[in-house]
């Protein structure tokens, strides 16, 4: 009676792992909220949501660049680019990093959620400490983080009709219509629905597998008419097939390259200790969910951004087996709530509210200075150019000060053969390319990293003059006066 009597009042707070996980994730990122910051991209989808929001449309042109300036172009991410600006409005850079992190805790609480009813609790910390830690490269202040928690929703609704074997509900498919305004990666959403629904219905008695096939693809019809539901209709797909289609452009992105196995990073290390702990304890999975490991172990090797795939979703695919084997058996819904419940809840939201304003009052969030050219493209606007040869990295930056760019972050745009020919004008890999680049495009000005190759060279060419330089970039106006050299009198034998 004693040991009933103590379960019962314990009862109020089980299934609190999912809160906890989620407060902790939110400070400590918070906290270390500028490591969201560490790329410039959120310069430009600040500026395409802030431009959404005050012509109450969506850009179906590029309207940033000169070299592609007219071109068709949409953005697959112009919901979580209008609620980036939205938070940049209200609070600078501190609202956008409590956006971002605020994503990231929801992502991370309603994963636990999902493996705290199928695994032991040290089991579902196991997998969300390696989550966090494989997703960490790839955690920035960008639309993928606010598509996460939809994407671990969405699959995490699929998975569990798997384990049920049955079909997943209708009411997963606004999440995938939110998806589809938030990120381009929808398209992998829409993809699962085939190899786990073969795997509810291949374990389907014979008897029931026609009706069940049937369930599930009326489901995966209407999932993709609910990707279709957004300003862009059929084009968000298309768009989606684009970005994958550059080949060799998307290795020039430190994000799209492939693994790297000649150092041990997180993503290389989970990879090799999942496989030593498959071997050591025999773990077996049914065909499918080996078929979707793999798929995801793929997809994270050959572009490490893709390590937040397989971080998120090869848990939920493996929970239920896992749990399985070890005898833990599915555990029921959480009560509801009670007093000491709420006040609880209460008092963790009132803590989260107090840490939100003292470390955003003390601590200053900005994106890194050296995406950030300041100071220099002051100097460039004074010279009212219009056709400026900028560093990569300086694209996005360029777009939120109101200067055309030659190249920017929208790789799908510009295309392989300009990603290409820039990288290897800016490196000097083809330095033949750096001179015809100025020429054909009748480049006014170069904005270039002021260590680049392309720089040095510039500083010893005829033609071009060196009007400002700092620790971060460099800018050459093309002036035929300029002299830097006199070539040495050759005297005839």
């Amino acid at each position: 009676m004693s040991a009933t009597h103590s379960a019962e009042a314990r009862r109020p707070l089980q299934g609190l792992l999912p809160l906890w996980v989620g407060v902790v994730v939110y400070a400590l990122w918070f906290a270390a909220g500028n490591a969201l910051l560490r790329d410039p991209d959120p310069y430009w989808q600040i500026a395409v949501g802030r431009w959404i929001l005050d012509h109450h449309a969506v850009p179906t042109t590029d309207i940033y660049s000169f070299t592609m300036y007219g071109q068709p172009w949409i953005s697959t991410q112009w919901l979580a680019q209008v609620l980036y600006a939205i938070a940049y409005a209200s609070a600078g850079w501190t609202g956008v990093v409590v956006l971002a992190v605020a994503a990231l805790a929801v992502t991370m609480a309603v994963l636990t959620r999902f493996l705290d009813r199928r695994l032991p609790a040290t089991a579902t910390i196991i997998f969300v400490a390696t989550a966090l830690a494989l997703m960490t490269p790839h955690l920035m202040a960008r639309p993928h983080v606010l598509a996460m928690p939809v994407m671990v929703a969405w699959v995490a609704g699929l998975v569990t009709a798997m384990d049920r074997k049955t079909a997943p509900s209708f009411w997963l498919l606004p999440l995938m219509a939110l998806w589809a305004n938030l990120h381009g990666g929808f398209v992998l959403g829409l993809m699962l629905i085939g190899p786990i629904g073969i795997d509810a219905i291949w374990h389907t008695p014979a008897s029931a597998q026609r009706k069940m096939l049937l369930r599930w693809a009326l489901f995966g019809i209407a999932a993709l008419a609910a990707s279709c539901v957004t300003p862009y209709g059929w084009d968000s797909l298309l768009a989606s097939r684009r970005i994958l289609n550059l080949g060799e452009a998307l290795a020039l992105i430190g994000e799209w390259r492939p693994a790297n196995f000649d150092h041990a990073g997180p993503l290389e290390l989970t990879v090799l200790v999942a496989f030593a702990l498959a071997v050591w304890r025999g773990i077996t999975l049914p065909p499918m969910r080996i078929v979707l490991v793999m798929g995801f172990v793929f997809m994270a090797l050959s572009h490490v951004r893709n390590a937040e795939v397989l971080a998120l979703l090869a848990p939920l695919v493996l929970a239920r087996p896992l749990g399985e084997r070890i005898g833990f058996l599915d555990q029921p819904a959480a009560p509801a709530p009670s007093s000491l419940r709420g006040w609880l809840f209460t008092g963790l939201a009132l803590c989260l509210i107090a840490i939100t304003f003292v470390l955003g009052s003390v601590q200053r969030y900005a994106p890194v200075a050296t995406g950030a050219p300041a100071a220099a493209v002051t100097e460039l606007r004074k010279l009212n150019l219009s056709r400026v040869f900028n560093d990569y990295d300086f694209g996005g930056y360029l777009i939120a000060r109101g200067v055309p760019t030659f190249i920017d972050g929208r790789t799908e745009l510009f295309g392989t053969k300009l990603m290409v020919d820039h990288n290897n004008a800016s490196g000097l890999m083809e330095p033949d390319n750096l001179f015809r680049l100025l020429k054909d495009y009748d480049i006014e000005a170069t904005l270039l990293r002021t260590q680049s190759a392309a720089t040095k060279l510039l500083d010893r060419v005829d033609g071009w003059e060196k009007v400002y330089s700092d620790d971060i970039a460099t800018i050459h106006l093309r002036k035929p006066g300029a002299l830097h050299s006199v070539a040495p009198a050759v005297k005839a034998n």
